[in-house]
């Protein structure tokens, strides 16, 4: 469900994998942070085994997980100036991105027991 304020307008797969990218644009084993502008180049992404990905310290189902190898999700963040897209190797989340509330954390990051 997208968040009551949601000012880009972004539909729920683009909000879901914003929620991904900011994760793994915090993760310094993902992600190369500029420490000039704040954005994050994320050139690693997680592989799947089953239907789900462990992201840090999350579990993220697959189902939830589309929009990375999707260009015209990458495109439309690139649209809204949340990132850049070098689809399909690597993306850039503007500061914009990087802070963009998209109100799914809770619902598709699930902590992991393994």
């Amino acid at each position: 469900m997208p968040p009551k304020n949601n000012p880009k307008k972004l539909n729920p797969l683009q909000l879901k994998t914003l929620t991904i990218l900011q994760e793994l644009g915090n993760n310094p084993q993902t992600a190369m942070i500029d420490e000039l502008t704040g954005d994050a180049t994320i050139n690693q992404f997680p592989h799947a085994h089953g239907n789900h990905f462990h992201l840090g310290p999350y579990v993220v189902s697959g189902a939830d997980a589309t929009g990375l190898s999707n260009e015209a999700v990458w495109r439309a963040l690139e649209r809204k100036g949340l990132a850049r897209s070098f689809f399909p190797t690597a993306i850039t989340l503007t500061q914009e991105g990087r802070d963009y509330e998209t109100g799914m954390r809770d619902q598709i990051l699930h902590g992991s027991d393994h």
